[in-house]
């Protein structure tokens, strides 16, 4: 392989490169993002960047003097993928980047809602964490809606900034989808706490404003008012590009174990990615910084070997968030059913560890304040049934 085309320039791509170029490949190397940004680090945006605390620069993601001798082709979108003696990549400004591999990392979108209303915001890129800062910083209510972690971190700064701050969620539970009702629940004391209204089991409707969002309906009729809105009712993988291509896409890029999709040469990394987890014995999106930064080397070695190599085993998913002060961490997949039990700390203090089982098989782990239980609990995560 002399030449291989990195299809966004995130912590996925850039993670993708520097694993090329640590497993030797020496070709020619380029990497096309639509943003005119270099790679940045996006978990500071809703929290360290949006309270201030950090610049643009201290985002960066390249090392100083780091050179991967790469042809960088930015603020520009792909817009399709086709075979042939090479794979072309056509990009929106009318050139094509050509390469005998493609390691697809275009992340994802954030879902929205508004119709275009000034006030209504989406946190996913540099622009948008800095338009709901000035937006912030001159408002005195905000309404989240959908209770995940990124809505949750936007409450903790906007209530460190003397905003009221509403979470509309749609579950029984906020964070539920990942965590289950019972430590959903749990999480929401914390919140609860520090003065943020959570409404759960309550759709939105609409949106209301003239020119500017100013409340947000419920279905049930009842109207929140609203200086800014804040939207993170999750994303949908960046995919449309890739119409035609003979790539198979459902809800992301489906891969098998190591990264590979049905186009021969070409893998899929990030939050577009929909990994084959053998665990679940099904295809699973990971919208995690863990996942990015880690699970390219294996798609590079799949890249480089033309699928030869035998990917390791699946780290289970995991993510943090920092609340109120709090370190909050995640690892692995919980499903309905699954048995959950406080095993150090307790849920009145809100410093605990939790443990999910399924079948007697530690599927999951929640530490909050817990970072050397979490730690040492983390290691059990898919282990067969009775091994310790």
């Amino acid at each position: 392989m002399k030449s291989v085309a990195i299809v966004g320039a995130s912590l996925a791509g850039l993670s993708a490169a520097r694993a090329l170029r640590a497993q030797g490949f020496g070709g020619r190397l380029t990497i096309v993002g639509a943003e005119a940004h270099r790679p940045y680090d996006r978990p500071p945006l809703s929290k360290e960047f949006l309270a201030g605390q950090m610049t643009t620069a201290d985002l960066a993601l390249e090392g100083d003097g780091e050179d991967l001798d790469a042809e960088w082709r930015l603020g520009v979108a792909a817009t399709g993928l086709e075979q042939g003696r090479s794979l072309r990549i056509a990009l929106a400004d009318g050139s094509a980047a050509e390469a005998d591999g493609v390691v697809i990392a275009t992340g994802a979108v954030a879902r929205t809602l508004g119709g275009g209303l000034a006030g209504v915001h989406t946190l996913r890129t540099i622009e948008d964490a800095a338009a709901l800062r000035a937006d912030l910083g001159a408002a005195r209510r905000l309404v989240v809606i959908g209770a995940g972690f990124v809505g949750a971190e936007v409450a903790c700064v906007a209530r460190t900034l003397g905003l009221d701050v509403t979470i509309v969620e749609a579950a029984p539970a906020p964070f539920a989808r990942a965590l289950g009702p019972e430590m959903g629940t749990a999480l929401a004391g914390l919140h609860e706490a520090h003065g943020v209204r959570l409404i759960c089991g309550a759709a939105v409707r609409t949106l209301t404003g003239e020119g500017r969002v100013d409340g947000v309906l419920l279905e049930d009729g009842r109207r929140l008012d609203a200086d800014v809105v804040l939207v993170g009712i999750g994303a949908r993988p960046a995919v449309d590009w890739l119409d035609g291509s003979g790539v198979t896409v459902g809800d992301g890029v489906v891969c098998d174990t190591g990264g590979a999709t049905s186009v021969p040469g070409v893998v899929a990394v990030g939050d577009c990615a929909a990994w084959f987890d053998p665990a679940l014995g099904a295809h699973l999106r990971v919208e995690h910084w863990t996942g990015s930064a880690r699970r390219p080397a294996t798609a590079a070695q799949t890249l480089l070997s033309g699928g030869a190599a035998v990917p390791d085993a699946l780290a289970p998913p995991y993510l943090w968030s920092d609340q109120y002060g709090m370190r909050v961490q995640f690892a692995g997949h919980t499903l309905p059913g699954d048995e959950v039990s406080v095993e150090e700390g307790d849920l009145a203090s809100r410093r605990f560890l939790a443990v999910y089982r399924r079948e007697g098989r530690t599927v999951a782990v929640l530490g909050v304040d817990q970072p050397r239980s979490f730690t040492r609990w983390r290691r059990r995560v898919n282990e067969p049934a009775g091994a310790r």
